[in-house]
């Protein structure tokens, strides 16, 4: 569709046209990356809480992505900068075919794979996907990744000092032209335009970005969390700061994440965060990844919301508002720490995590001191005799057969297939229990609803809560939470 031609509006099931347009009306940031509106008569859409004057109900018309405003002939407006928001958290919570398409496409896998590759990734023929993928969210899957390009390389023109042909790369598209194109058909300004309204200096060889993450964020327990479980070599932390190696698709890379407390609820916080990459092209998945670490579409809200009133979980979520499930940046890493952590302590596997880096992670130069390994990868790990291992016989031969599991594909923690097929084939390895595979789920897949009723730490806070006849399907669909919470309330006591 050319440039500034306005289509029909396609139809989304799920969206109410009277409830979005009250969310509209006030301003609602709630609803930013749940929906977008699009104005007929100005040609622009926009995310809900944009502070333009309201249009009249008859000239909106609502979409499922930025990608499906795009595709209908709209422009992203410059005020409110709709393509930047937070991504929509229902695509957790209900985990459909497009909620996993879409977590797999902010990765880059349309770029690197095509659709194709995306396809089998989740299960469906590229044909079928289209199909889904067009009638949940208004586009298909170049659709969606082109949004992303165009996305990723706005923020890399306003945020960077790489050049124009460096940024095009970076953001995954064919051509500089291609990327001159799509610039001023999304935007309606030339990349030009767009650098001049930064400010400030950038860092010569980094990718400085601002995170996008909603409000109430309870950084500091974050960083906490991944402080006490850093891997020596590959993670190193400080003072209101988190820092790691990334294993990307094309090289290794660094990013360093500064995490703080935003009580203010209902805004759209941002967490500064410096990339540097051995490959530009691994700046989506970089991001990507780097969003899941931080549970970055989290809806802390709705999550309080849900548990106003609830005598267990309550109090703690109004004396800890906006905590978030970690995720994580590499699905096989954390599953290998997850098989080191069974029946020992935090600090013991994070000893012997540390141990299996130093002696079988790839060395890698970087300018964060601390970090000088990436985590060993599947295949190596497999390749290991598990009675070299520095743990009980019985779990090296788990921890081998799982990273067999994962290097030939057997099992996959790309978000792609569906969550209850990878937990059954996690269960039907060798020394991989419900613990196990219920720990993966909570953070490499980001499954909202996993609730560890075997865990020390959850049965010791229930008690000291006074709460062992809780009913944690009443937690439910915000079981991971709640678990979390649980956690938390026991290291305040300590």
């Amino acid at each position: 569709m050319k440039a500034g031609t306005v289509g029909p509006t396609p139809v989304i099931p799920g969206l109410d046209t009277e409830s979005c347009y009250a969310a509209l009306k006030s301003r609602d940031r709630r609803f930013d990356g749940v929906f977008y509106i699009a104005v007929r008569t100005t040609g622009i859409y926009c995310r809900p809480s944009c502070p333009a004057r309201t249009p009249a109900f008859h000239n909106v018309s609502l979409h499922r992505s930025a990608a499906s405003a795009q595709a209908a002939g709209y422009r992203a407006c410059k005020r409110c900068l709709p393509d930047a928001t937070p991504g929509s958290p229902d695509w957790d919570v209900a985990a459909t075919v497009a909620g996993r398409a879409m977590r797999l496409i902010a990765d880059g896998v349309v770029d690197r794979e095509g659709v194709d590759g995306l396809a089998r990734r989740v299960g469906y023929t590229s044909r079928h996907l289209s199909r889904v993928l067009t009638a949940e969210l208004g586009a298909g899957p170049l659709a969606l990744a082109r949004a992303q390009r165009a996305q990723t390389a706005r923020v890399l023109v306003e945020t960077t000092d790489l050049s124009f042909a460096d940024v095009a790369f970076a953001s995954g598209f064919a051509s500089v032209r291609q990327f001159n194109d799509t610039v001023r058909e999304v935007y309606a300004s030339t990349p030009t335009a767009l650098r001049g309204r930064r400010g400030g200096a950038r860092t010569p060889g980094a990718i400085e970005l601002r995170l996008a993450v909603r409000t109430p964020f309870a950084g500091a327990a974050l960083l906490h969390f991944l402080a006490t479980r850093a891997v020596e070599g590959v993670e190193v932390a400080g003072p209101g700061w988190y820092a790691r190696t990334l294993d990307l698709p094309h090289g290794p890379g660094t990013v360093r994440v500064e995490l703080a407390d935003v009580i203010d609820a209902g805004q759209t916080a941002l967490v500064p965060a410096r990339f540097v990459l051995h490959d530009l092209r691994d700046t989506a998945a970089a991001v990507a990844r780097v969003r899941r670490l931080l549970d970055g579409d989290c809806d802390p809200i709705a999550v309080a919301d849900h548990f106003a009133g609830d005598r267990v979980i309550g109090p703690l979520v109004r004396r800890r508002p906006g905590l978030r499930v970690p995720g994580h940046v590499a699905g096989h890493e954390l599953a290998t720490r997850a098989v080191l952590g069974q029946q020992v302590s935090v600090a013991g596997a994070r000893t012997v995590a540390g141990r299996l880096v130093a002696e079988h992670g790839r060395p890698v130069t970087t300018d964060i001191p601390g970090l000088t390994h990436l985590f060993p990868d599947a295949a190596t790990v497999a390749g290991l005799a598990p009675e070299q291992l520095p743990m009980p016989r019985s779990r090296g031969r788990a921890l081998t057969a799982l990273a067999g599991a994962l290097a030939d594909g057997t099992v996959a923690l790309d978000r792609g297939p569906e969550r209850a097929a990878v937990r059954q084939a996690l269960l039907a390895l060798p020394g991989i229990g419900p613990w196990t595979a219920d720990y993966i789920a909570l953070r490499v897949l980001g499954d909202p609803d996993i609730h560890l009723p075997t865990d020390v730490g959850v049965r010791n806070a229930l008690t000291a809560l006074g709460a062992t006849d809780a009913d944690p399907m009443t937690w439910a669909p915000w079981r991971s939470y709640a678990l979390l919470h649980l956690w938390t309330s026991l290291e305040e006591k300590s």
